[in-house]
């Protein structure tokens, strides 16, 4: 399996302490840089400013991301961080991208594990690379485990090595399989004769439980496009399921439709292709979205936070 996505490399970097962390990533970025190679690094702040620093005047060469803010969806990293960089330059780019730290709340890290296994079938066979730094004195040995199924190449004070663990289709298995909404959840069935009034019911209900505008724009308009996804690829119709928690609202959408495309959403489609799209613009809107599939029935959860 590692040979077939040659000679895209996506290492995990094992590191403690800002030493570790320095040691992996600089000389990984100056070797490109060297080469001619376009680079980006997408790390949370914090590290983005240790990286900067210690670039010194080679800085200006690199393309600084604060992985917080353009990741704070997992989803949105693919298309609107890796794909755009690497769309953007002709031959080899090198990224530096870190979706995984100690404040990843416990859901967004399934999504984040995704996002890891995705980025292997999103560049096979591209001449690309893509370094995933780990804190392993902040991360859970569950989460080292999971980067060793996501990642082909390991980096650590040992040396680089090939996981014997790499499974990126198992890691998506594992961390897809449906979750139930609470039992509090308003519910509303739909079918093509449903979807016009689907928004401002959903921009009418956000309203309700404190969602401002514009994310509460945003919202409605998240649930307009995945219900009409329903309507044209899952089956014709659907089921709406919206819900609070303390700081967020939540919608999901299930319908009868299997995602066949692993990377829906994720990828832009080519510009001359009508639709498409749908997915792509909700993972940029949602500070979450979550996506739960079995044969014939899927559901996407998009959380917005108030």
């Amino acid at each position: 399996m590692v040979d077939a996505l040659s000679p895209f490399r996506h290492p995990a970097l094992f590191y403690r302490g800002d030493e570790e962390y320095l040691d992996g990533v600089i000389p990984y970025l100056l070797e490109g840089l060297d080469r001619g190679e376009p680079a980006a690094v997408a790390v949370p702040g914090r590290n983005l400013l240790l990286i900067e620093k210690a670039l010194e005047d080679r800085a200006g060469e690199v393309r600084l991301i604060d992985m917080q803010r353009a990741g704070r969806n997992p989803g949105a990293i693919l298309p609107s961080v890796l794909h755009a960089f690497a769309a953007a330059h002709e031959g080899p780019v090198r990224i530096v991208g870190e979706p995984i730290w100690a404040g990843r709340s416990a859901s967004e890290y399934p999504a984040c594990v995704v996002h890891e296994a995705l980025i292997n079938n999103a560049f096979a066979g591209r001449d690309l690379a893509v370094l995933c730094p780990y804190d392993v004195g902040a991360l859970p040995p569950p989460v080292l485990a999971d980067a060793e199924r996501t990642h082909p190449e390991l980096w650590g004070l040992a040396g680089p090595f090939v996981s014997s663990r790499f499974d990126p289709d198992g890691v998506r298995a594992d961390f897809t399989r449906p979750l139930d909404p609470p039992p509090g959840a308003v519910e509303r069935g739909f079918d093509l004769g449903q979807l016009a009034s689907l928004r401002g019911f959903a921009e009418i209900w956000a309203a309700r439980h404190g969602l401002r505008r514009p994310r509460r724009d945003d919202f409605a308009l998240a649930i307009a496009e995945l219900t009409t996804n329903s309507v044209l690829y899952g089956g014709g119709t659907g089921l709406l399921r919206l819900w609070a928690e303390p700081t967020e609202v939540i919608g999901e959408v299930t319908d009868t439709g299997t995602i066949a495309q692993p990377l829906a959403g994720r990828i832009p489609p080519p510009a001359a292709t009508l639709g498409g799209r749908g997915l792509l613009l909700v993972n940029r809107l949602a500070d979450l979205v979550r996506t739960y599939w079995v044969p014939g029935r899927t559901t996407t959860r998009i959380h917005f936070t108030r």
